[in-house]
C-alpha cells in the first residue's frame, strides 16, 4: 500500500519542467565517458533520493521547524526533532527507529489540519528552510535529465507534500513519497500503508517505470544511503551521491559512479555503472500502476 498510494500522489503530482537555469558540474573525465544522459531518449528517467542527496540534511526536519515557527507544536517537540537531525547528520544513515519517531512526530503535529493548508506552508517553508540546502552538484545533474527530454522524480520516505512542494520548485516531474492518510481533505494521523522506505521505493519506481513505458536499464538513480541499494540496483545507471559508509563501499565494489559534493571534492567516478535485479514489495508494484490508471 505504501507504494501505491506513494506512486498515485507523485502521477496526481507531477508537473511540467520549468525554463529554469541550473549550475552543471565539470566532471574530470567527461571526455572518457559516454554522452549522458542521452539526448532525446524518452524512455529513460532519473530518480533522485531526496535526504542528503538533493537536500542537507532531512526534509522532515526543516518542515518541522517552519511548523514549530507557526505554532503547531510546542518547544518540546522542537527539541525532539532537533536531536533526530542531528542523529542523522552525526551517523550520516536512516536509522529505521529514528524515522520512525520522527514520523510519528509529525504525524501528531498534523492530524485535523487540511491537506491544502500543509501545502500552502509547505511553500512558505521551502524558501526559509529548503531552498538554501539544495546540493548544487545534485541539482545540476537532475537539471541535466531534464534538458535531455527526460522526466525526473523525487523517491523519498519523507511525506508526499513535502516531496511534491519540493520537486515542483526545482522544476522536477514529481515526487514520490510516503502518504498520509486524509478524510475529506483533513489529515488523519495515520498513514495509507507503511513508509515509502528501502526495497518498496524499488518496487514503487518498478511499478512507475512500467506504467510510464521506461527502460530501467536505460535510466538512472541517485542517493546517499544504503538502504536505497535496492532501488540504485534496478537501473542501468546508479549514482552514489555523498554516500554513508555502507554505500561507498558497495558502490566501489559494483564499478557505480560515486560523487561527493559535501567537502566541494570534484565528482570521483568508478567505472561504469550495470544494471541488475532486485527483489521488491507487493505493495510498490500496485502503487505505481493504480497511479497510472489514475492519470489516465
Amino acid at each position: 500500500m505504501a507504494g501505491e498510494a506513494s506512486a498515485e500522489a507523485a502521477r496526481k503530482s507531477s508537473q511540467e519542467l520549468s525554463s529554469q537555469e541550473l549550475e552543471e558540474p565539470a566532471p574530470d573525465t567527461a571526455a572518457e565517458e559516454p554522452e549522458f544522459p542521452v539526448l532525446g531518449d524518452d524512455r529513460a528517467a532519473a530518480f533522485f533520493d531526496l535526504d542528503n542527496t538533493v537536500m542537507q540534511g532531512a526534509a522532515l526536519f526543516h518542515f518541522g521547524r517552519g511548523l514549530y515557527k507557526r505554532r503547531f507544536f510546542e518547544t518540546r517537540d522542537l527539541v525532539r526533532f532537533a536531536w533526530q537531525q542531528a542523529w542523522f547528520r552525526l551517523a550520516g544513515v536512516e536509522d529505521p527507529e529514528h524515522m520512525q519517531d520522527a514520523r510519528d512526530s509529525a504525524l501528531s503535529i498534523v492530524k485535523g489540519h487540511r491537506v491544502s493548508e500543509l501545502m500552502s506552508i509547505g511553500e512558505e517553508i521551502y524558501d526559509e528552510y529548503m531552498a538554501e540546502r539544495i546540493w548544487p552538484g545534485t541539482r545540476a545533474l537532475a537539471q541535466a535529465h531534464l534538458d535531455a527530454g527526460q522526466k525526473v522524480w523525487l523517491v523519498t520516505a519523507a511525506p508526499v507534500e513535502i516531496a511534491t512542494v519540493i520537486a515542483r520548485r526545482l522544476g522536477l516531474t514529481g515526487a514520490l513519497g510516503t502518504v498520509a492518510e486524509s478524510v475529506d481533505g483533513v489529515y488523519t494521523g495515520k498513514l495509507v500503508g507503511e513508509p515509502l522506505h528501502g526495497p518498496a521505493k524499488a518496487e514503487a519506481v518498478r511499478a512507475l517505470a512500467s506504467a510510464e513505458g521506461l527502460d530501467l536499464s536505460r535510466c538512472a538513480a541517485y542517493s546517499d544511503s544504503h538502504n536505497d541499494i535496492p532501488m540504485l540496483s534496478l537501473v542501468g545507471h546508479p549514482y552514489a551521491i555523498n554516500p554513508d559508509t555502507k554505500l561507498r563501499r558497495h558502490a566501489r565494489d559494483s564499478d557505480w559512479r560515486l560523487r561527493d559534493y559535501r567537502t566541494a571534492r570534484k565528482a570521483a567516478k568508478v567505472g561504469i555503472p550495470a544494471a541488475a535485479g532486485v527483489g521488491a514489495v507487493a505493495g510498490g508494484t500496485a502503487a505505481a500502476i493504480a497511479l497510472h490508471r489514475r492519470r489516465r
